[in-house]
């Protein structure tokens, strides 16, 4: 099933608020779309809407940012598949909470779903002053 919320920035506590209500306790979210297509702000909403009030940046160069417990964010432009899994990040994924994935590749995201993850997949499209977020779970 794919949904598709249309948000401008001032807006994005829509698709927050279907996320919390839709995904379970536990998921890996890939985040695709082009750059600056809006996926650190969207984990930036989500990151406060949980509370957490430290900064949320892009891990572009530290590959992971923790955010308290239950906030994940991966920047995985850079790897590969078997470079994630030689790194041992995979383990990461056993934490509690969501783990949102940029630049996640399809044969990570096959791989997780073929073990069990719950895994969605969020499509960011920017369209005039919003974006288009096409959720499938």
């Amino acid at each position: 099933m794919i949904k598709e919320i249309t948000a401008s920035l001032s807006e994005l506590d829509k698709v927050v608020s279907y996320l919390e209500e839709t995904l379970p306790a536990n998921a890996i979210v890939f985040l695709r779309g082009d750059l600056a297509a809006g996926k650190t702000t969207l984990t930036q909403a989500i990151a406060k809407a949980k509370g957490i009030e430290s900064e949320v940046t892009s891990p572009t160069f530290s590959l992971q940012h923790c955010y308290g417990e239950g906030l994940y964010h991966y920047d995985l432009y850079r790897l590969d598949h078997e470079e994630f899994m030689q790194m041992g990040l995979f383990e990461e994924f056993e934490k509690h909470g969501w783990h949102m994935v940029e630049w996640g590749s399809d044969a990570l995201k096959a791989f997780l779903e073929g073990v069990g993850y719950n895994v969605v997949t969020i499509e960011i499209e920017p369209k005039e002053n919003s974006r288009i977020y096409r959720i499938e779970a």
